[in-house]
């Protein structure tokens, strides 16, 4: 049997691959495991299907000769260095080599397709959260204050881009004064946006604590603001409760959470930057409002001095005058209530002597009417009188105190007590 050794089967091989067809040939893929060592830049490309499974892995490289113009090149038109998890279109040729195996040698790159990549997917979170009807609540929010002291932060603990905001905002020279608290988030990879939310959950939870929450974070490759271009964490920001005010990356940098905040500004110090002029603003307004106050009240009260100079002069001679219009007015009432006296009260006067005069006529004639009607009643009670009666001849017989007019009210043996005109009678019955 046969054999070949296993440099000479590599050979054959690398005349099966390195084929004029199979060099600078334009590729897309995502780069993976990205790692620059001894000027040259190694990589993995990875072709993912619509489920994200993995279905074609090569190895990359970018010799040291190449790569600095490649890399500055896709930096000037991307943003970007390169990274795992972008997208890009590459220029390579397949190689053999008999120790390290098949790659892919990178000869050039079209940034093109990787800002398309990224623009495309800000563009498609931006149309969801559109359609959601959540794009602009968090744009839209009214601050509960127009300066805001009461600041959480959410940042990498110990990150220079916190430090730098820190240091601005508390030594600024009109000596503002700022509650601020920082709830830590990782702020670069993977795992940033669902440590940003959590932040974001704690800071809800006592929103009533704070004006407004700041997102923050330095400058350093574009690449590592990815975790800023996720649609969970885009989400939550446009619902947030409070105002949110981003300051992330470079200048330059943008992210699709600078189309949904509410305050986008460059960079951690241009947030503390906005944060003191908003004090310094209201400072200005509350200094001014304060001037204008002082000279109208100045020159309202130079206004009341010389109309009080005024009337004090004018004081005695007004006095005077209504004085003497009192006294003129009262000695026409005086006159006038004399005379309707006169003409009111004696005929009234004339009335009530009348009715004096008459009061004992009436009154004697009165009292013997009433005389000679009780004489007559006198007459008719005595002829009405049992003692007349008896005096008639009849008397009046009782049994235990009770008149008899029935002599079956009477049993034998009862005694009997009649009553005559003069005297009574006792008897018993049989």
């Amino acid at each position: 049997m046969e054999s070949v050794s296993l440099l000479q089967l590599q050979r054959l091989v690398a005349s099966l691959v390195q084929r004029p067809e199979t060099q600078n040939v334009w590729v897309t893929a995502e780069l993976s495991d990205v790692a620059v060592r001894g000027g040259h830049c190694y990589m993995e490309l990875l072709q993912k299907d619509d489920r994200g499974l993995q279905v074609a892995k090569a190895r990359g490289v970018i010799w040291a000769s190449l790569y600095p113009s490649i890399d500055s090149q896709f930096y000037a038109a991307t943003g970007q260095r390169f990274a795992s998890g972008l997208k890009v279109m590459l220029r390579v040729s397949a190689s053999m080599h008999p120790v390290y195996g098949f790659s892919l040698v990178v000869s050039a790159v079209n940034p093109e397709y990787t800002l398309g990549d990224l623009l495309q997917r800000r563009r498609e979170i931006l149309e969801r959260l559109k359609r959601e009807g959540i794009l602009n609540l968090n744009r839209e929010l009214k601050w509960a204050t127009p300066v805001p002291q009461r600041i959480a932060v959410i940042s990498a603990a110990g990150a220079a881009g916190y430090g730098d905001f820190m240091n601005q905002l508390h030594t600024n020279p009109s000596h503002l004064r700022f509650v601020t608290r920082l709830f830590p988030a990782i702020m670069q990879g993977n795992s940033a946006p669902p440590s940003i939310i959590a932040a974001l959950d704690q800071v809800a939870a006592e929103a009533d604590q704070w004006d407004c929450v700041v997102i923050i974070r330095g400058g350093g490759a574009t690449s590592d603001l990815q975790a800023f271009e996720d649609y969970d964490l885009a989400a939550n920001v446009a619902q947030f409760p409070l105002p949110v005010v981003i300051g992330i990356g470079h200048e330059r940098d943008i992210t699709v959470l600078d189309y949904i905040a509410n305050t986008r500004l460059k960079t951690p110090t241009a947030v503390a930057e906005w944060l003191i002029a908003q004090g310094e603003s209201a400072l200005t307004w509350l200094q001014n409002t304060g001037q204008r106050i002082l000279q109208i009240a100045s020159q309202r009260i130079s206004g009341n001095k010389e109309q009080l100079a005024h009337a004090e002069g004018l004081l005695p001679v007004l006095a005077q005058g209504a004085v003497e219009r009192s006294l003129t007015k009262l000695r026409k009432a005086a006159a006038t209530l004399d005379s309707v006296s006169s003409r009111r009260i004696q005929p009234q006067l004339t009335r009530l002597q009348m009715i004096a005069d008459s009061i004992p006529v009436s009154a004697l004639r009165a009292i013997e009417r009433q005389r000679q009607l009780l004489d007559s009643r006198a007459e008719l009670l005595e002829a009405l009188s049992p003692h007349a009666t008896l005096a008639r001849g009849y008397s009046i017989t009782r049994v235990n105190g009770r008149a008899v007019t029935d002599a079956s009210q009477v049993k034998p043996g009862e005694v009997l007590e009649t009553t005559l005109a003069n005297g009574t009678l006792r008897s018993v019955a049989e």
